[in-house]
């Protein structure tokens, strides 16, 4: 059955038949329609949000510019030695009977450390004195001998010529008998090396050599090592542009020296600048200090790595601030500073002295300006800031 369309009239149907639009095709052709709409529509109306949107401050944390007296310091890298150290050596060969100390142990000057058998250097003393007796009985014969004949001679019942003799002969006695002494003198001495003592007081080491061995006067390592730790020294080197301050405060008044661990977390002493040395490292541009340090508790020990700190002078209120304020670009040190209208400008500062978390600021800021300490990735010119408050120390600190 066909159908004819007139004007006005309506479109007839075939039984069974369905328009384009009510397929699967028309149904998946009007839902794209639909979407790109609706995303043209988020599309124009997305840079308008934007826009719209206001721009938050930058969270940060700010510290006021302040007066404060600041310690002029020079830093240097140094090492623990002992004022006095001495290598305990036997000076006679002989074997070693006994040890009279204990390795680390704290010893006195004169105190007995080791003893060596003295039988050899007894019989040797005994000997010196045997001689000795002998030749003072010589020179008494002699003396007495002269005697005699001075009297003959008086009586001229002897010839001159005998009693010169006699006189020759008691002279070369008594030159005997200084060597006979001298002799006793060293056997004496070579006893009491026997006995061997402490040369200075301090802490002892490791003893090298056992009771029972053979020790010998020429041996380099000998019995062990003394080292003074009570006073101590420390050696440490500044540049030599520094020096004549050191020099100049030198010969007004003492200065003090810290020494402190590797880390720098821990002090481990007090003590004074003692000497400087008497030339200059050509090859590092270097003078060489030594402080002495009372270590009473021993926190210094021989040989040990520590960092020095010697005080040089102090700056009387100088211009602070923390030093993670102080930034770093290619133009120079600058400071990002908080303004009235709570926006942060980057003011360009010549800084000074640092000493426990403080730099001075020599010129760029004044007394009571805000400047950030913590944000500063986040800021730009003229960009506004929210000012965190938060606990933060205005200085750093060292455990003591």
């Amino acid at each position: 059955m066909t159908t004819s369309l007139t004007p006005g009239s309506q479109r007839s149907v075939r039984p069974g038949q369905r328009t384009w639009w009510a397929g699967p095709r028309g149904w998946a052709l009007l839902l794209t329609v639909a979407a790109g709409g609706a995303a043209l529509l988020l599309w124009d109306r997305q840079p308008e949000a934007q826009v719209q949107a206001p721009e938050r401050p930058a969270p940060v944390s700010a510290a006021t510019a302040r007066t404060a007296d600041l310690s002029v310091y020079l830093d240097g890298l140094g090492t623990v030695t002992p004022l006095n150290s001495v290598t305990v050596r036997s000076r006679v060969d002989g074997e070693l009977v006994a040890l009279h100390f204990e390795e680390g142990q704290m010893i006195k000057e004169g105190a007995l450390l080791a003893e060596i058998d003295a039988r050899p250097f007894q019989i040797q003393l005994e000997q010196a004195q045997a001689q000795l007796a002998r030749d003072q009985a010589l020179l008494t014969n002699a003396q007495r001998d002269l005697t005699r004949y001075q009297q003959l001679l008086t009586q001229d019942s002897i010839a001159q010529q005998q009693v010169s003799t006699q006189e020759a002969l008691v002279r070369q006695y008594e030159a005997a008998l200084q060597g006979d002494h001298a002799q006793v003198n060293n056997a004496r001495l070579q006893l009491d090396y026997t006995r061997i003592t402490a040369p200075i007081g301090g802490r002892i080491g490791l003893r090298s050599v056992d009771r029972g061995n053979l020790v010998r006067a020429g041996d380099p390592n000998g019995l062990a090592v003394i080292t003074q730790t009570q006073p101590i020294g420390v050696l440490f080197d500044i540049p030599e542009d520094d020096l004549p301050k050191v020099r100049e405060r030198l010969r007004q008044a003492s200065l003090p020296v810290t020494a402190f661990n590797r880390d720098q977390s821990r002090t481990l002493g007090q003590g004074q600048l003692a000497a400087v040395d008497n030339r200059i490292n050509s090859a590092t541009g270097m003078v060489r200090l030594k402080a002495q340090f009372p270590n009473g508790d021993e926190m210094l020990f021989p040989n040990q790595f520590v960092n020095a700190r010697l005080l040089l002078n102090t700056q009387r209120n100088a211009l602070v601030i923390p030093d993670a304020a102080v930034q770093r670009g290619a133009q120079g040190t600058y400071v990002w500073v908080i303004g009235s209208d709570q926006t942060v400008a980057a003011r360009p500062v010549e800084t000074g002295t640092r000493d426990r978390g403080l730099t001075a600021i020599r010129s760029g800021l004044k007394t009571g300006e805000r400047v950030v300490i913590d944000g500063t990735e986040k800021l730009s010119e003229g960009k506004a800031v929210e000012v965190i408050e938060k606990s933060a120390p205005a200085a750093g600190s060292r455990t003591p």
